[in-house]
C-alpha cells in the first residue's frame, strides 16, 4: 500500500515538476526577455522547494492542482505558493552580491 501511494506521489511530482519548469521558463522569457538559465535553476530546483516543503511534495501537489484544473489554475497555484517565497530569496541574494 505505501508503495503504491509513494509510486504515485512521485508520478504526481514528475507532472508538477514538468508544469513548474514550463512556468518557469515563460516567466523568465516575459519578464526578462532573455534565458537566464541559472534563474531558471533556483526558481526550479529542490533547494528552493525545500524553503516551502518536501520538494517531491511539493511538486506532487502541483501535479494534482494540474491534473484536476488545469495549466491556469496550476500556474495560479505557482504564483500563490511558490513565487512569494523566490522573490523573497532573489532579493535577499541580490543585496548579498
Amino acid at each position: 500500500m505505501a508503495s503504491e501511494r509513494q509510486k504515485l506521489l512521485l508520478e504526481q511530482a514528475w507532472v508538477g515538476d514538468a508544469v513548474l519548469a514550463l512556468y518557469a521558463r515563460a516567466k523568465i522569457l516575459r519578464e526578462d526577455g532573455a534565458i537566464d538559465a541559472p534563474k531558471f535553476i533556483r526558481m526550479t530546483s529542490n533547494q528552493f522547494l525545500n524553503s516551502v516543503g518536501e520538494p517531491s511534495a511539493v511538486e506532487a501537489e502541483l501535479g494534482r492542482v494540474y491534473a484536476q484544473s488545469g495549466l491556469d489554475a496550476a500556474f495560479a497555484w505557482i504564483e500563490a505558493r511558490l513565487m512569494p517565497m523566490f522573490v523573497k530569496q532573489e532579493e535577499k541574494r541580490l543585496r548579498k552580491s
